[in-house]
């Protein structure tokens, strides 16, 4: 099998022995960083080659490029069928990015989704007695704690056009837009969406960090947060021991968590699976890989990853105080609010994600920027679209 170097592939080493021992079976493990699995999976998956088993794979990243080429078995019936595996217990959103025209081609097994991280401090000094429930009430805050603190913004993310793409997802959702409508059609120019793109671009113009670049990635806008120089960073939930750490931190002390501020449609994170496991369709070892996927995606190792700090997939892992003891308190209460509201995607969903990224982040810079949102948005739209005609 294939696998990508992550905490999860060291934890799930460990407890290998135990899988053999229990079915009998060998499993060799070829271990790979992100980019070497992606040439690999290329190389490999194209020829039809049989060598690799199971995969493991970012279903946002290449997943509907694997699904469409047919290099994920259907594993519907096998996952459906064993009720002690309890697909139900999966979470919807991760589900809905590891399922191809309705069938099951992936079981997710690490989440991520989209919260609020704020200074309690500075939003306790500014008379608020709590995080931002609201957009309305982020820009708000974040104009009063600037307006009375001298070199700290009112609120930090990312501005690389890419970059940005992810994290800005969550706010277009909160405003009822999409990148994509059910029927295929590009929606990056409506309504819904320019509000979207005016208010995340308008919030770092207006209360960002002064001479704000446009190429900041999450360690840059993680670094202006952790230095004690913005209120406000909505950011993955993943990163947050970058916050809280001492070592890494001027506010691990007064660092919060909370859930991410409702838009009109109300509080729309994302709650996406960054991998997940799949069976290649060319392999002649379909059962035994698919036994592997049902432990190691079972409740038992996903509980044991939970516990280690992986951010799991399925429902009871955070329902288990066990899951959540080595979460802060409200960190976990956010995730547990993302989780039952979250939205499955945090880009477009299509097979060229690179490309569609840089397009859809464009008006996202041009908001920043101050230029004219509205045209930015028609030609995101146009080239866009373009982009979905092609790959019909």
């Amino acid at each position: 099998m294939t696998l990508v170097n992550h905490v999860w592939t060291e934890n799930i080493k460990q407890a290998l022995p135990e899988f053999e021992k229990q079915t009998g079976l060998k499993v060799e493990v070829t271990q790979l960083g992100e980019d070497q699995l992606s040439d690999q999976y290329n190389v490999k998956l194209n020829a039809g080659s049989s060598d690799i088993d199971v995969m493991m794979y970012r279903p946002l990243q290449e997943g509907k490029l694997f699904a469409k080429n047919k290099y994920l078995a259907d594993l519907t019936d096998k996952a459906k069928g064993n009720a002690a595996f309890g697909f139900d217990d999966f979470q919807a959103g991760p589900v809905q990015a590891t399922s191809y025209e309705d069938k099951v081609v992936g079981v997710p097994i690490i989440t991520e989704q989209e919260v609020l991280y704020y200074r309690k401090d500075l939003v306790q000094k500014a008379g608020f007695s709590a995080p931002p429930k609201t957009l309305d009430e982020l820009k708000t805050m974040a104009a009063k704690i600037e307006s009375e603190n001298a070199g700290t913004a009112g609120f930090v993310a990312r501005t690389g056009k890419a970059a940005a793409v992810t994290q800005f997802s969550s706010f277009l959702y909160s405003f009822g837009g999409d990148f994509v409508d059910d029927s295929g059609k590009s929606t990056v120019n409506t309504d819904q969406a320019k509000q979207a793109y005016a208010y995340y671009g308008g919030l770092l113009k207006d209360h960002g960090p002064d001479n704000i670049s446009t190429d900041m990635s999450w360690s840059e806008a993680m670094a202006i947060f952790t230095q004690g120089k913005a209120a406000f960073y909505t950011e993955a939930n993943s990163l947050y021991k970058n916050a809280t750490d001492p070592a890494k931190s001027k506010v691990s002390d007064t660092v919060g968590f909370a859930p991410f501020p409702a838009g009109p449609a109300g509080s729309k994170p994302y709650n996406i699976p960054s991998w997940a496991l799949g069976v290649n369709e060319s392999s002649e070892n379909q059962s035994n890989a698919w036994k592997f996927i049902e432990w190691a995606a079972g409740k038992e190792q996903a509980l044991a990853q939970q516990k280690a700090g992986v951010p799991g997939a399925r429902t009871s892992v955070w329902a288990n105080p066990e899951g959540i003891a080595t979460y802060p308190k409200d960190l976990a209460d956010a995730i547990a609010v993302s989780t039952a509201n979250g939205v499955g995607h945090d880009r477009p969903l299509v097979v060229k994600v690179a490309e569609a990224r840089e397009i859809v982040g464009q008006p996202i810079v041009d908001a920043i920027t101050g230029k004219d949102v509205a045209g930015s948005t028609t030609a995101a739209h146009e080239a866009f679209q373009k982009l979905l005609d092609e790959e019909k």
